[in-house]
């Protein structure tokens, strides 16, 4: 969920100028995964750029505070969210977490890097939201270390239906700086895309898996 219509637009204006989100209707993606995408979105990249980094920075932390007052800790999902979760935390003045994927498979094997005590409550950053999958997996590996996750802000969600199912049945509250629709909206108005590729980035969105070109 959006809180602030302006912020998700302009949000979704700075990452369209910097390159962060790709839109290439006529030239598809490959993800990871296999789907095709008309989108590619790679959040990290704002970390390059000072002015940009800074508004994401404060405006998330705005909203941490908004949402959730302070909690005890926050953690970024590794990797694409360690670096914004550190500035939020900064920002705060609270200390700051982050939750691999899985283990190390040496050491002392962590999965969670830095100070968590039992109970601490804590508020999740992402950089992005696609499935939910991962994003959730580092909220399993947060509670079993027993934290009390109060929610999960991210700078952006494509919108998935799957997503939404997956936060909505683990019980984990999902809020974003902008969304597909926001960017969707702000692309046409600034004319990263045309009136003629709204239909093909609309109907990749309702099924992504299946979409082809």
């Amino acid at each position: 969920m959006v809180l602030n219509k302006n912020t998700a637009k302009k949000t979704a204006e700075l990452l369209l100028q910097i390159n962060a989100i790709k839109l290439k209707p006529e030239n598809p993606f490959t993800w990871a995964s296999g789907w095709k995408s008309p989108i590619y979105c790679d959040n990290r990249i704002l970390l390059s750029y000072p002015s940009i980094r800074n508004y994401v920075r404060e405006e998330m932390a705005k909203q941490v505070e908004e949402l959730y007052g302070k909690p005890d800790v926050i953690a970024g999902v590794a990797t694409g969210a360690i670096g914004i979760g550190a500035l939020i935390a900064d920002v705060l003045g609270l200390p700051f977490i982050y939750v691999r994927p899985e283990p190390k498979k040496h050491g002392r094997k962590n999965q969670i890097e830095g100070q968590l005590e039992a109970n601490q409550t804590v508020v999740v950053i992402e950089d992005l939201i696609s499935t939910g999958n991962s994003s959730l997996n580092a909220v399993t590996a947060l509670i079993e270390a027993g934290a009390n996750v109060k929610g999960m802000l991210a700078i952006f969600t494509y919108g998935f239906e799957v997503a939404s199912e997956n936060f909505e049945n683990r019980g984990i509250e999902l809020h974003t700086l902008s969304d597909y629709d926001h960017l969707i909206e702000q692309a046409l108005e600034t004319h990263f895309v045309k009136d003629n590729q709204l239909n093909t980035l609309r109907a990749w969105r309702e099924q992504p898996s299946q979409w082809q070109q």
